[in-house]
């Protein structure tokens, strides 16, 4: 064989070679880097879905924790008034019942003098009455002379 016809046959197989390549061995290359390369870019943007949601939730917890820490520093201001309203209703219960107490003893002070003006009314009828029976040297009858000895005790 001339070497003109080795290259030509040569040159044919090549194009057989190169028609078979690109029917059957390109397509399923091409399909698996194509495949490749949306898998690739799906994941990409996957990736910056998870990128924009993750800072999207960041934006709402740091959203719900400055919430939280209002409501919080809320609830407390209102557990301190609450504190101070129990604390000085207690301090006006407290001084109203040692306003009761202190008037409740000063009634049964009243109460006291009030007993012992009449006991002493009493000792001072019954000392006039033995003072006057013994002036008289004679026996003073307390029933006979009682409307006497009253008007004697609401003088004293």
């Amino acid at each position: 064989m001339s070497i003109n016809a080795t290259l030509f046959v040569q040159a044919i197989v090549f194009l057989i070679l190169v028609l078979f390549t690109m029917k059957f061995v390109w397509p399923p290359i091409v399909k698996a880097l194509d495949e490749r390369a949306q898998k690739i870019a799906d994941g990409l943007a996957a990736a910056d879905r998870a990128k924009s949601e993750l800072s999207a939730a960041n934006q709402r917890v740091e959203k719900e924790l400055s919430q939280t820490r209002n409501e919080t520093a809320a609830r407390l201001a209102d557990a301190d008034r609450r504190a101070q309203a129990i604390v000085e209703e207690a301090k006006a219960r407290a001084s109203e019942e040692a306003q009761k107490i202190i008037a409740a003893a000063q009634a049964e002070a009243k109460q006291q003098v009030v007993q012992a003006r009449e006991a002493l009314r009493e000792q001072v009828a019954v000392l006039a009455v033995k003072g006057a029976e013994q002036i008289l040297r004679k026996e003073v009858n307390a029933g006979v002379h009682a409307d006497l000895l009253n008007r004697l005790k609401t003088e004293l």
